[in-house]
């Protein structure tokens, strides 16, 4: 099965789980379920889920076990996303080519949908009866998620993003933000996909991590450069945001041919640490591929 076949059928599938897990528009409160359903349902690549079967795969999981996390980590990517556009982040008014949350509902309602989705992550993961695993295992997916998505993870990397608005920063500082700003979460979902396999081993484990730890910055990047090289309509957000915000990137470090090299480098070294990985892992390296040849 080629990689664009196996991800549209992780894409409905994940679709599928997100739809039975978020409430009703017609349930109360009905405008902030509507709200939540338009955000988690208004599209997207789904890259952090499709990490999380992909990893599951590559380890023979069963997909249904990979359903709780999966839903959970696009849950909390949602609700940063939300957060972020809001007017005291980067004030943004488009979102996967449509408006923001707190333009299409307001700011208050936009709020409360970020909080909604990050205790429904949360919720998922400890409740989904098909994740069939030890409440030791359980309990360490959830300490994973909720480390990736604290102070220590993507909300402390958005904080530092936040303080160097204007600043000048060196490629470390610009690496140690994206770590935890981008790369946490992607992180996250891998080592939620390899929690999953009972039989996981401690050098599997890094070997995985280390493959996301690349893979995530390698994201980053490909981001910065996008919003150098695309456009509104394909992006689906505002393109030259990060010039418009005063923002340092890879580009504007590195130069564009020194952003698309380290991208290049990043994605060879992620999939050399898949090296003791038989073929199942192959969409984990056509993954990462992609990730560096992806348009939006």
């Amino acid at each position: 099965m080629s990689l664009k076949s196996l991800i549209k059928t992780y894409q409905q599938q994940v679709d599928s789980a997100l739809d039975t897990w978020l409430p009703a528009a017609n349930i109360q409160p009905p405008r902030l379920h509507e709200a939540m359903r338009y955000i988690v349902q208004g599209g997207g690549k789904r890259v952090r889920p499709m990490l999380v079967y992909l990893t599951g795969h590559a380890l023979s999981v069963n997909s249904i076990m990979l359903d709780a996390p999966a839903c959970a980590v696009e849950l909390i990517h949602a609700y940063s996303l939300v957060h972020d556009d809001l007017p005291g982040m980067d004030d943004d008014d488009l979102r996967r080519g449509k408006p923001t949350c707190h333009k299409a509902f307001d700011e208050a309602t936009a709020i409360l949908v970020g909080d909604a989705l990050q205790t429904l992550a949360f919720y998922v993961l400890s409740h989904d009866p098909h994740l069939q695993t030890s409440d030791k295992r359980r309990l360490e997916m959830i300490e994973t998620l909720a480390h990736a998505t604290g102070s220590r993870g993507m909300a402390g990397g958005q904080a530092i993003d936040m303080a160097s608005v204007g600043q000048s920063l060196n490629i470390a500082e610009l690496e140690n933000m994206h770590i935890h700003k981008t790369g946490a979460l992607i992180r996250a979902s891998v080592k939620l996909g390899a929690l999953t396999c009972s039989t996981i081993d401690d050098n599997q484990l890094n070997k995985l991590d280390h493959y996301a730890k690349c893979i995530g910055l390698a994201f980053q990047i490909q981001d910065d450069i996008l919003d150098v090289e695309s456009s509104t309509e394909m992006l689906g957000k505002r393109q030259g945001s990060d010039i418009a915000h005063h923002k340092v990137t890879y580009p504007a470090l590195l130069g564009l041919r020194g952003a698309k090299q380290m991208a290049i480098e990043l994605i060879e070294d992620a999939k050399t640490s898949l090296t003791d990985f038989d073929e199942k892992a192959d969409p984990l390296r056509w993954m990462a591929s992609y990730i560096v040849t992806r348009h939006y």
